[in-house]
């Protein structure tokens, strides 16, 4: 309302009071209500999980041909290594931007663009010669652009299609597919590379099915408003908006997305550098036992990239599930359930790798073993850290916060570890005799610091624990801007009927 319209007008919400002489007050304005079929709701879910099957594919079919492409355009590992960190640079330093765009404009158009993006790119990046290898890595950096407006922004769609128990559940098939995704580019990548002879064929089919992604997308997925499933009159009319500046000193003062963020930063190293170096560090271990021969030219028959591929596969659908129903349970009983099973996760991952790494010189299935009981632990906080957000963040800058936390996990995570383990494997492979066992040591000590970073994120899950009740409550205060910094009593949320989902207020005063 209007500053002389409130002076003699009552607030919304106050009975017995009337309005000043000469004066009426217009009726309570109930923002405009949206609804979905639930059946359209879960349509939309399973399209917005199809593209992204499709997007952590492209992320990881590189690693399942590394060894054919370091043959082709003749790199070292340090300079394998900057191919992902290429790809992640680039998806780091365009996700603040796609988070600005998913805040303010059409999320649907900003997702199609992503998508027509990566998969040029990654057509394109399929004919390039071995005389332009710098083309190949420039490809790579386009495809991360495009892959970060869709990790930006699809876990905002459902968080505004979904609530609570539901949201869980949903965000935890969503999530799914990051490593079974992740393990089908490995196993894409090899397989027709072995049918075909030729691993370039790989990057040609994902194009297919991404134009199929692409036209499910347009017909078959809504644009909700920000905030939709919460029934906040501020998402559901849109509200004042603040400021991008606003939206960030926000998030800096929230601990508990801070902490989170630390954690899934630990998360993004490991898997980063585990992701694209394991099927070459599994392959070279297979060939100082003695059951594979070395690689001299493409293409290189490499079973570890299908093996492991179909671990990450089955450790992720099985730590998915057993992290969101944890989580869905617990949280019930135990407010703060959530970042403590991250935490419990990531400090009993810490050492299934170091016995992975150790054991590997000794006998390859044990190694096999703990290294699949470390993704499935990693893999049991891909959909809880999701909704840790979702809780912790009002509507209208989840988009913006998503972005950061992408932007700040990239580059203090993947964005250099996969860098940093070729660097300092080749290093070391440098001081040492030119020998399979030695090549093979170099790369299993540069995985060593994995070990350590991991556990250094199970200690930020249990910072977050700290703050979780309080920012969750924060969240939910009906304001027209950011959250201010006073705590909200819970039981004035539970008279505004936020708390217990009935909606929002008529009108903010």
């Amino acid at each position: 309302m209007a500053g002389g319209m409130s002076a003699e007008c009552p607030e919304p919400g106050l009975q017995g009071q009337s309005p000043g002489p000469g004066r009426q007050c217009p009726p309570p304005i109930t923002p405009a209500s949206w609804s979905l079929p639930r059946w359209r709701a879960y349509v939309a879910a399973a399209v917005l999980c199809y593209i992204n099957l499709l997007n952590y594919m492209n992320w990881f079919i590189i690693a399942g041909v590394l060894l054919d492409i370091q043959e082709v355009f003749q790199i070292s590992d340090n300079h394998a290594g900057l191919l992902q960190t290429v790809f992640v640079s680039c998806l780091l330093l365009s996700a603040p931007v796609f988070g600005y765009l998913g805040d303010r404009h059409s999320r649907k158009a900003t997702m199609s663009f992503g998508i027509l993006l990566w998969s040029g790119a990654g057509l394109s990046s399929s004919f390039i010669s071995p005389r332009y290898s710098w083309l190949f890595f420039l490809s790579r950096g386009i495809v991360g652009t495009g892959s970060a407006s869709y990790s930006t922004i699809a876990p905002t769609v459902l968080g505004d299609l979904f609530v609570r128990d539901q949201r869980t559940r949903v965000l935890a098939v969503f999530y799914i597919f990051i490593p079974v995704g992740s393990g089908l580019g490995y196993v894409l990548g090899s397989a027709v590379t072995m049918l075909t002879g030729n691993w370039r064929w790989a990057l040609r089919i994902m194009p297919c099915l991404e134009a199929m992604a692409l036209i499910l997308l347009i017909l078959l997925v809504p644009d909700p408003p920000r905030g939709a499933a919460e029934a906040q009159g501020e998402g559901a009319t849109g509200g004042s908006r603040s400021s991008w500046c606003e939206d960030i000193r926000y998030l800096g003062k929230n601990w508990s997305f801070v902490w989170s963020t630390l954690g899934v930063t630990a998360m993004a190293f490991v898997t980063g550098a585990l992701g694209f170096w394991a099927p070459k560090f599994l392959f070279e271990a297979r060939v100082v036992h003695g059951l594979q021969p070395p690689c001299f030219q493409e293409p290189c028959s490499n079973p570890d990239s299908l093996i492991f591929g179909s671990l990450t596969i089955m450790t992720g659908i099985i730590g998915v599930i057993l992290g969101a129903e944890a989580a869905r349970r617990y949280k019930k009983v135990i407010p703060r359930a959530e970042p403590l099973i991250c935490a419990s996760s990531l400090l009993a991952t810490a050492p299934c790798l170091y016995l992975a790494l150790v054991l590997a010189p000794n006998t390859l299935l044990a190694s096999y073993v703990f290294l699949g009981l470390g993704e499935l632990l990693l893999s049991c906080n891909w959909a809880v850290v999701a909704d840790i957000l979702l809780s912790v963040v009002v509507p209208r800058c989840r988009g913006t916060a998503e972005a950061l936390q992408i932007t700040v996990g990239h580059i203090l995570g993947d964005a250099g570890s996969p860098y940093l383990t070729g660097l300092i494997s080749s290093v070391l492979r440098a001081r040492r005799p030119d020998s399979y066992l030695q090549r093979f040591l170099s790369l299993q000590q540069s995985f060593l610091c994995c070990a350590f970073v991991i556990a250094l994120g199970g200690g930020c899950f249990l910072l977050t624990a700290l703050y979780l009740e309080r920012d969750e409550a924060r969240a939910w205060q009906p304001v027209t801007g950011t959250p201010d910094s006073k705590d909200v009593d819970s039981n004035d949320l539970e008279r505004q009927g936020l708390l217990s989902g009935t909606g929002a207020s008529t009108e903010e005063p």
